[in-house]
């Protein structure tokens, strides 16, 4: 007895490439051909068609199945697919969604750490990344949550222009939270 073993690749994110109809999938009688070079090779029935993309060794594929009649095209399928998952994982590539990046405080901080914790926002919001900045309150610190909110403002104002202030610092909890975004 045979067992066929098949893999499936997955890959990150789902695909959103529509399945095209190919071969004996195609229902109808006639269809508008179009060869594998792009040229027009007319109105004919769907069994010829079949027979010149068997004799080219090339699948059959339904491109437009709302005309009538229907549009098909000579081509191999198997390497149309591959081209268009490359593209579209091109696509996401570029198309980044936005990070964000939190960095820590505390009401104690010193100015070396404040300043390279500001060089470190500064970077993320020019690789366009959000910055969102907390200080958590320890103990007796959540009495006085007014110097937090000046800590966040000196931050703040270090980073300078290279921000926006997306949302001002507040107390929630034992957390004084700040965000910045990148200029556009």
């Amino acid at each position: 007895m045979d067992i066929l073993y098949i893999h499936f690749f997955l890959f990150k994110g789902e695909t959103t490439i529509k399945e095209l109809l190919i071969n004996d999938q195609i229902t109808g009688t006639e269809v508008r051909l179009v060869g594998e070079d792009g040229e027009q090779l007319g109105i004919m029935s769907l069994e010829s068609a079949l027979e010149i993309a068997k004799n080219k060794d090339l699948d059959l594929v339904q491109i437009s199945p709302n005309a009538v009649p229907s549009v098909c095209k000579v081509m191999d399928y198997g390497k149309y697919r591959f081209d268009q998952i490359k593209r579209e994982k091109e696509a996401r590539k570029k198309n980044k969604a936005q990070e964000t990046k939190i960095i820590q405080l505390s009401l104690t901080i010193g100015d070396h750490d404040m300043n390279y914790r500001v060089k470190n926002a500064k970077n993320f919001l020019t690789e366009g990344s959000k910055v969102k900045v907390n200080i958590l309150l320890k103990g007796r610190q959540q009495a006085y949550p007014e110097q937090g909110i000046e800590i966040m403002k000196k931050f703040a104002s270090l980073v300078g222009e290279s921000c926006n202030l997306e949302k001002a610092p507040s107390l929630e909890g034992k957390f004084i939270n700040m965000v910045l975004s990148p200029k556009k």
